[in-house]
């Protein structure tokens, strides 16, 4: 599979690993625990425009990172969307949400107080989400 990641979802974001389909990123957002996951294929901007074997893949996928989310978090909900208003390549969101987080009930998106993880923070988030994911 051909695959360039759009910059500014590299530079919003931590790699954490490539599953089958996807490549699953961290968002750097301390307020939530939020994964991004990217599939590995150049100019897709829906999902619809995926195959439907590949809709499935991502669908598990999702769920796979859902679950990593809840293994390393107190959460209350899974928020899980596909935008595309800003950054057009084709990216799939997976926010854990705590009914006391910052900006609960209301969307993460355009939350405009956030904290960025530190590096070391992130790394170690990242590490014990590959555990869990590619287990």
């Amino acid at each position: 599979m051909s695959f360039i990641l759009h910059p500014q979802i590299e530079v919003d974001s931590f790699f954490v690993c490539d599953l089958p389909l996807c490549q699953v990123r961290l968002e750097n957002v301390r307020n939530f625990p939020w994964l991004i996951l990217v599939p590995r294929i150049d100019n897709l901007t829906e999902v619809h425009q995926l195959s439907n074997e590949q809709q499935a893949q991502l669908l598990s996928e999702s769920s796979q990172c859902a679950q990593a989310l809840l293994a390393q978090f107190d959460l209350h909900k899974i928020n899980v969307g596909a935008l595309g208003n800003v950054v057009s390549q084709l990216h799939w969101h997976v926010v854990g949400r705590r009914n006391d987080d910052d900006a609960w009930p209301k969307p993460v998106w355009g939350f405009a107080a956030t904290d960025d993880w530190t590096p070391c923070e992130a790394e170690a988030l990242c590490n014990r989400l590959v555990k869990h994911l590619l287990k």
